[in-house]
């Protein structure tokens, strides 16, 4: 197999094994420790014999495993070979299916249609035993030693056309051979792991009351924070990307609701997406968490299928895993009865509130949630034109279903995101007021309506108290929740309460550690302060956490101190003269007049004149492009004109020192009132 499958996508024949084990909901379900180590030593033994016949395991899928070969012999001989191990072990049994067929390794699994057909062929297999497709009997038929019972054509579950199996029957000869093979290796020591889980499972059968897992139990105890991991895409279409993304968005929410349980935000996890990730207990410390949940997605037809599983961070040790499946309208209780079974497992106490709100979800129109879950996509690397589709499908989703509230919070925050940047304020405040509005009216327990708000009310309607009482219910609403967290501390620092908002950012950042936007704005009260160096600091963290994040944080802090010259190095080296907003147009024609240079300044404003017929330009930027002039008078002509369309860009008139030339002035102290911003 490539080693570079995670990062470069790539086409081969391969032969795909699935293996099972045999009964696990029902071992589940009368002893959850059995079941975490019959699907401990079930891993094991493949992880033992694997790289003898040159294969790699490419996903774990609840009690299921696939692994990758690079020919079908190599697969029936590792798959007899386990099963020879496992004859005498009456305690653990799996099934197990191949295909051989063309797929694609990328983001680190497979896809294609070997997956597919692998995982509906070993269902046919009987306990201990292995089925294969007429294209591995095909490959396999004239080596010694192997035998084969034809079962027909079969019609497999999502498999278009049928399909040839073929039984593999044991020869005892060889599966002797193969058994006397995995003794010497246990001899040798190489699998001292699986000596030590099947001497668990023989005490167990021997005695009538096994002491329960130390590593469960203790973990069990102990998991207080936690992160969803992105979900596989096992939908075998990658365009069904957006869906995996979004159910990983949706579960996390729904575990961020129980208050007694910290959740990291999907901004973070989903850096682990599509790449070769880190082991568990890196990503655990990276995250700071106790636990994470990793699993799969399956969206056929009209039917949803979850596969998770929980993993214990620090051991690596999975504590639990299950599949869930149910028809596309009853995916909010799918969701919901996934978080359910998590809060169960690790011993989280639920209010009463947060039990009734799991009780009670209601069905959905399946393409009005396909929409929204689109919308939420395109809203993930924020641009004009993903903006524009977001907004396209939210108003789909709305349009199929009028009573869906996420799809009018998704509309809202497209249009409030995009103002002063991609929409005119006559566009976005109008369409985000009836939105937001419509969602709290449909659902006043939604903590992103509440953010939604709370966001709207301090940039457009300079309601500063009122959008403090917002996003306060929508902390309470919903404790993990980050963007809360993050809009808070944006509201108290506009109002110069510095302290206050770094508390905020602070706990924002312990919910979404990985986010460069968080890391970012954190940086903003320490500029307010006069803290540079510590706010630069925070700004080389944003940067390390992304270096294609905006720079505009590199240069803020020397712009704020006055630092022009060094200000201007920052964006000359970020090549802001090439292409840029007209914000950063607008910052960087401010320092060239700060600075002395007037002909590169009024240049920059002609840059403003040329971008306007093709993108919306704030009158606040022409505004500071004045003030750097020293033309006090045109500036605040142009920021009068900004509160007239009720430009957001005015909420930064109390603290930015940009502004410190026109606080003497009565028009500038009159707007200061206007806005709220003049205690």
């Amino acid at each position: 197999m490539p080693d570079n499958a995670a990062s470069n996508p790539t086409r081969e024949l391969a032969a795909i094994m699935f293996s099972d084990v045999v009964g696990y909901t029902a071992i589940m379900g009368r002893d959850e420790n059995e079941a975490i180590r019959a699907l401990d030593a079930h891993r094991e033994l493949l992880r033992t014999l694997m790289p003898k016949f040159n294969g790699r395991m490419v996903g774990e899928i609840g009690d299921g495993t696939l692994t990758a070969f690079h020919s079908a012999i190599d697969a029936v001989n590792c798959a007899r070979e386990v099963q020879a191990n496992l004859q005498d072990n009456l305690e653990l049994k799996v099934r197990i299916g191949i295909h051989l067929g063309d797929v694609v390794f990328a983001n680190n699994t497979v896809l294609g249609d070997g997956v597919n057909v692998a995982s509906r062929i070993h269902a046919l297999a009987s306990p201990g035993g292995i089925c294969v497709s007429a294209n591995v009997y095909d490959e396999i038929r004239n080596k010694p030693v192997t035998r084969f019972k034809d079962l027909g054509e079969q019609r497999l579950k999502n498999v278009s056309r049928p399909i040839r199996v073929y039984q593999v029957v044991a020869d005892e000869h060889q599966e002797e051979a193969a058994r006397h093979r995995f003794r010497n290796v246990l001899i040798e020591g190489a699998v001292a792991v699986i000596v030590t889980v099947f001497g668990l499972m023989l005490v167990r059968s021997r005695s009538p009351a096994p002491a329960p897992s130390v590593t469960a139990s203790a973990a069990k105890h102990a998991i207080s924070s936690i992160a969803v991991l992105p979900l596989d895409n096992f939908s075998d279409d990658p365009k069904q990307e957006y869906f995996a993304d979004g159910m990983t968005d949706e579960l996390t929410t729904d575990l961020a609701k129980i208050s007694g349980l910290r959740v990291i935000s999907r901004g973070s996890v989903m850096r682990y997406k599509g790449a070769q990730r880190p082991t568990t207990p890196e990503i655990a410390k990276l995250l700071n968490v106790d636990a994470v949940v990793e699993g799969s997605v399956m969206k056929i037809g009209d039917k949803v299928r979850i596969t998770a599983q929980l993993i214990d961070a620090p051991s690596d040790k999975h504590l639990w895993a299950e599949r869930y499946e149910r028809d596309s309208r009853d995916i909010l209780a799918l969701q919901d009865e996934v978080a359910l079974a998590i809060a169960r497992e690790i011993n989280v106490q639920l209010t009463s509130e947060e039990q009734a709100r799991f009780a009670s979800a209601p069905p959905v129109n399946p393409e009005a949630h396909d929409a929204y879950l689109k919308g939420r996509y395109f809203l993930q690397n924020y641009n004009e034109e993903r903006a524009r589709k977001a907004i396209t499908q939210f108003e789909q989703a709305i349009r199929l279903d009028p009573t869906f509230a996420p799809a009018y919070t998704g509309l809202a925050d497209a249009y409030s995101y995009g103002e002063g940047f991609y929409f005119a304020p006559s566009v976005a405040i109008p369409k985000a007021k009836d939105a937001i509005e419509k969602a709290l009216q449909l659902d006043d327990t939604s903590a992103e309506a509440h953010t939604s708000m709370g966001l709207f009310q301090w940039a457009f309607g300079y309601d500063w108290a009122g959008s403090e009482t917002e996003l306060r219910r929508a902390i309470a609403l919903n404790p993990s929740y980050a963007e809360a967290y993050h809009q808070y501390g944006l509201v108290l620092e506009l109002q110069g309460r510095e302290d206050a908002a770094l508390a905020e950012f602070k706990r924002a950042e312990e919910l979404d550690p990985l986010s460069a936007s968080l890391a970012s704005d954190a940086s903003w009260p320490l500029t307010y302060q006069g803290k540079y160096e510590a706010a630069k600091q925070q700004c080389r963290k944003a940067f390390d956490l992304d270096p294609n994040f905006s720079t505009e944080c590199m240069w803020s802090p020397d712009l704020e101190a006055g630092k022009f010259r060094e200000a201007i190095a920052e964006m000359e080296k970020a090549k802001l003269q090439e292409s840029s907003s007209p914000l950063e147009v607008a910052a960087l024609g401010y320092c060239y007049g700060a600075s002395g240079d007037r002909t590169h300044a009024k240049d920059m404003l002609e840059k403003l004149n040329q971008m306007a017929p093709r993108q919306y330009v704030s009158p606040v930027a022409e505004a500071e492009i004045y003030i750097g002039l020293g033309d006090r008078q045109r500036a605040l002509d142009r920021l009068e004109e900004a509160y007239r369309k009720g430009s957001s860009m005015l909420s930064w008139l109390k603290v930015s020192h940009v502004y410190d030339p026109l606080r003497s002035e009565p028009r500038f102290i009159a707007l200061l009132k206007k806005v709220g911003l003049d205690k």
